[in-house]
């Protein structure tokens, strides 16, 4: 069944020419509609001094969103709270970053951003272990973050600022629609809500785990996912199974992974900082034990200086001390603690743990 007309639960672009639904548009001659399944309500003051956080105790503010950063700075202007200059700024994207300019001033040395990713995000957040964050969060939320913010063990709050509402659907009719659009989990219970019992099995296009993993819950049937290795954004998502739909190919539902790619990102970070248990060196050979237990009393008698061991060859000579003829050469260890004083007759040789004055044979 080919794809025609698709509803996309996201608020219509101002620009649709600026849309990336707009390239679908152009190259499947595909109807794509626009219409909000959630809203988001800020907090009140009430609401938000009943959470009991104190936003001047921060150095740093984390937003994933630009409801949040509206939610923000209302609550800190009917507070009468003022931010410091010095506050820093941590965003999922560059388009959360630049809205910031709707409120402060933008410089890059306290404005930071990552490129969309969970992982980006929480690599960035990393690299400022000495600030004391708030995370603004929107309810409901995604557990993920909070979760890798007390896996690195960081100092921060949550704070939620705004509420997530179904929107009105009552001129809305699903059966028009060969695909339905989610962004995230609240779009699939909106839906439900309003239609509890869709006509057929509509297809359902969703972006991120989370929210496939909540249509699957309900019974609904996935036929696309993104993001993937193969496919970053969702029109990538839907221009390829609308291309594979074409070319006549069966496309089967998307089956989920057991376990969340950020969940295991999370999990790969805190291995990452396990220290790993100290193998025990073995013990050594009895032979070994016994010259390293006669180097050491050596070292000992040698005063801690570094001496150089060696196996000569001592030759035939008189005993200095007796007098007595030595027997015939014999290979030892020799004690050298003055090379050129020893070359020049005033070293000593150790011989059967006596020390002597080195002399020449004959």
């Amino acid at each position: 069944m080919k794809v025609k007309k698709i509803l996309v639960s996201q608020p219509a672009p101002a620009v649709a020419e600026k849309s990336p639904y707009h390239e679908l548009v152009l190259k499947h001659r595909v109807d794509v509609r626009f219409h909000p399944f959630i809203k988001l309500e800020g907090v009140t003051l009430k609401e938000f001094r009943s959470q009991r956080v104190e936003i001047l105790e921060h150095s740093a503010v984390i937003f994933t969103s630009r409801t949040t950063i509206d939610n923000f700075f209302r609550i800190c202007e009917q507070a009468r709270i003022t931010i410091p200059e010095g506050m820093k700024y941590f965003c999922n994207t560059e388009a959360v970053a630049l809205y910031l300019q709707k409120y402060i001033v933008y410089r890059k040395r306290k404005i930071f951003f990552a490129d969309g990713t969970f992982s980006a995000l929480v690599e960035l957040i990393a690299k400022h272990k000495d600030e004391k964050f708030l995370l603004t969060l929107s309810e409901p939320h995604k557990p993920e973050l909070p979760m890798a913010l007390e896996k690195m063990k960081l100092r921060f709050d949550k704070v939620i600022l705004a509420r997530t509402v179904s929107a009105d659907l009552s001129d809305v009719d699903i059966a028009d629609y060969d695909l339905l659009v989610f962004y995230s989990p609240s779009e699939i219970t909106s839906l439900l809500r309003a239609f509890p019992r869709p006509n057929g099995s509509p297809r359902i296009a969703t972006f991120g785990h989370g929210t496939a993993k909540a249509a699957v819950g309900e019974g609904l049937t996935v036929s696309v996912m993104a993001p993937t290795p193969e496919v970053p954004s969702m029109t990538k998502a839907i221009d390829l199974y609308i291309h594979k739909l074409d070319s006549g190919e069966e496309v089967p539902p998307v089956t989920l992974e057991e376990q969340s790619p950020d969940l295991a990102f999370i999990q790969s970070q805190a291995l990452k900082g396990r220290k790993t248990k100290p193998v025990a060196a073995k013990a050594p050979a009895p032979k070994e034990k016994e010259r390293f237990r006669r180097a050491q009393k050596r070292n000992g008698r040698s005063g801690g200086k570094e001496i150089t061991r060696s196996r000569t060859v001592i030759p035939r000579f008189h005993e200095p001390c007796t007098g007595q003829k030595l027997s015939p050469p014999r290979t030892t260890e020799v004690e050298k603690t003055d090379r050129p004083a020893f070359r020049a007759g005033k070293g000593r040789f150790r011989l059967s743990g006596t020390l002597c004055p080195a002399r020449r044979p004959g």
